[in-house]
C-alpha cells in the first residue's frame, strides 16, 4: 500500500474525516445516552425503581453490544461510509419515534431497536481511522474521535436535562433527534470516501476464522477485558451520581446537576492529549497513568464536599477517556487483519461492561448508598489494572521475540 493513499495529518480531507466522526460520535453518544440523565424522571413517572429505569440505557447498550460483532463483518464486506451513514440516519428517527407518549415495555423495545442500529457507528469508525490515517497519526486521530465521543455524550446529556427543566423528558429526547437528524446528514456530506478498504466476502467460514484468531489472541483478551471493566466503571458512577446529588445530601436540581457533564469537555481533552502523549512514551505508561487517574477520581467522589465531589468526576473522566483512546487504538495495532471485527469484539465488551455494571450498580446503591456504587467501581479498576500489567507483559514477550527473529535474519 503506497503511503500516498493515505489521509495525512493537517491535510483538507483530515480536517473533513475528523469533522464528520466527530458528528457520527455526537450523533451515537447522544442518542445513546439521552436517557442517562432522565432516571430520576423515569423513576418518577413509571413508578419504578432506579435499577429499573436504568434498563432505558442498559437495553440500548447491551444491544449495541450483541450486534457490533456483526455490524463489523458486515462492514468488511459493504464497506465503512454507507453502514455508518445509514446507522446515524436511523438512530436519529428512532429518537423522535422514542420521544412519542409510549409505555415503558414500548420505550424499551425501542431503545433495543436503537441500539442495533447503532452498532454501526463505533467499530466501524475505529477501522476507518486505522485504515485511513497516516500510521504516524493514528494515535492523535483516534484521541481526536474519542474527544468527538465525549463532546457528543456531554452536549446531548446536557441538552436533555436542561429541556427536561424547561419543558418535559420527552420535548427534550424530540430536540436530539432533530439534532442528530441535522448531523447525520452533514456526515454524509462530509467523510471522504475510503481508499484503502478491501472488500471481504461474507463467508461464514472466513469470519469465524478471524473471529476466533482475535478471540484467541491474548493481547486483544487483555483489551477486551479493559474495555469492559473501565466502561462498566464509567456509565455505573454517571447512572446513580445524578441520584446521589439530587438527594438530600446535596439538594440539587436537574439542570444543575446537569452540569456534572461538563467534565466530558475534559475528558475530550485529555483523549486527545493521552493520544499524543503515547505517540511520544508508548502505550503501556499512558495506559497506567490513566488508570491511576480514575482511581484517583473516584475517591475524590466518596468526600461529602460538592466541590471536591464534581473535582473527582472530573478527573475520573479524563482518566476514563485516556484509558479509552489508548486501548481503542491498540487494538487495531494487534489485529493485523479483519480490523473492524477486532474493534467490534471490544466494543461488544466495553457495552456488555456498560450494560451489566451499569443496572447492577443500581442494587449496590440500593443496598449501600453511594459507598457501594464507589466499592464496585474500586473493585473494577483494580481488575482493569491487572488486565493492563499482563498486556505490559505480553508486550515484552513479543518485542523480545521481534528482536531475537531480527537478529537471525540477519545472521543468516
Amino acid at each position: 500500500m503506497s503511503d500516498n493513499n493515505f489521509i495525512k495529518r493537517g491535510s483538507r480531507d483530515y480536517r473533513r474525516a475528523n469533522l464528520a466522526l466527530f458528528f457520527a460520535g455526537f450523533v451515537t453518544f447522544s442518542t445513546l445516552y439521552a436517557f442517562q440523565p432522565l432516571f430520576p424522571n423515569l423513576v418518577a413517572e413509571f413508578n419504578i425503581s432506579p435499577a429499573t429505569a436504568s434498563l432505558s440505557l442498559s437495553f440500548a447498550t447491551l444491544a449495541l453490544a450483541l450486534t457490533l460483532p456483526l455490524s463489523g463483518s458486515l462492514s468488511d464486506a459493504l464497506g465503512r461510509r454507507g453502514l455508518m451513514g445509514i446507522s446515524v440516519i436511523m438512530a436519529a428517527l428512532l429518537a423522535l419515534v422514542s420521544a412519542s407518549h409510549i409505555a415503558l415495555p414500548g420505550l424499551l423495545a425501542l431503545r433495543l431497536l436503537q441500539g442495533v442500529v447503532l452498532a454501526g457507528v463505533p467499530a466501524v469508525a475505529m477501522a476507518y481511522l486505522n485504515e485511513e490515517i497516516e500510521p504516524q497519526a493514528i494515535g492523535s486521530a483516534m484521541g481526536l474521535y474519542i474527544a468527538g465521543n465525549a463532546c457528543g455524550g456531554m452536549s446531548g446529556r446536557i441538552l436533555t436535562a436542561w429541556l427536561t427543566d424547561l419543558f418535559s423528558w420527552r420535548v427534550a429526547i424530540t430536540g436530539i433527534g432533530l439534532l442528530s437528524l441535522l448531523l447525520a446528514l452533514l456526515f454524509w456530506r462530509l467523510l471522504p470516501p475510503s481508499r484503502n478498504f478491501t472488500r471481504r466476502s461474507l463467508h461464514l467460514g472466513k469470519l469465524t476464522s478471524s473471529l476466533c484468531s482475535h478471540l484467541c489472541n491474548p493481547g486483544l483478551q487483555c483489551l477486551f477485558f479493559l474495555a469492559f471493566t473501565c466502561m462498566g466503571g464509567f456509565v455505573t458512577l454517571y447512572n446513580y451520581v445524578s441520584f446521589r446529588l439530587l438527594g438530600p445530601e446535596f439538594h440539587l436540581n436537574q439542570a444543575q446537576v446537569a452540569l456534572i457533564f461538563l467534565a466530558y469537555a475534559f475528558g475530550a481533552g485529555g483523549s486527545s492529549l493521552m493520544g499524543r502523549l503515547v505517540d511520544r512514551f508508548g502505550q503501556s505508561p499512558v495506559l497506567f497513568s490513566s488508570l491511576a487517574i480514575m482511581l484517583s477520581g473516584l475517591l475524590l467522589s466518596m468526600f461529602m464536599q460538592l466541590s471536591v465531589v464534581i473535582l473527582g468526576i472530573v478527573i475520573f473522566t479524563i482518566g476514563f477517556f485516556g484509558t479509552h483512546a489508548i486501548a481503542s487504538a491498540w487494538v487495531g495495532q494487534l489485529a493485523g487483519e479483519a480490523r473492524a471485527q477486532a474493534s467490534s469484539l471490544y466494543l461488544f465488551s466495553y457495552y456488555l461492561g456498560s450494560s451489566i455494571s451499569g443496572t447492577g450498580g443500581g442494587f449496590f446503591y440500593s443496598a449501600w448508598g453511594w459507598n457501594g456504587v464507589s466499592i464496585l467501581i474500586a473493585l473494577l479498576l483494580i481488575t482493569a489494572i491487572m488486565a493492563g500489567l499482563r498486556l505490559k507483559m505480553l508486550t515484552r514477550q513479543q518485542n523480545t521475540s521481534d528482536r531475537i527473529a531480527t537478529l537471525e535474519e540477519t545472521a543468516s
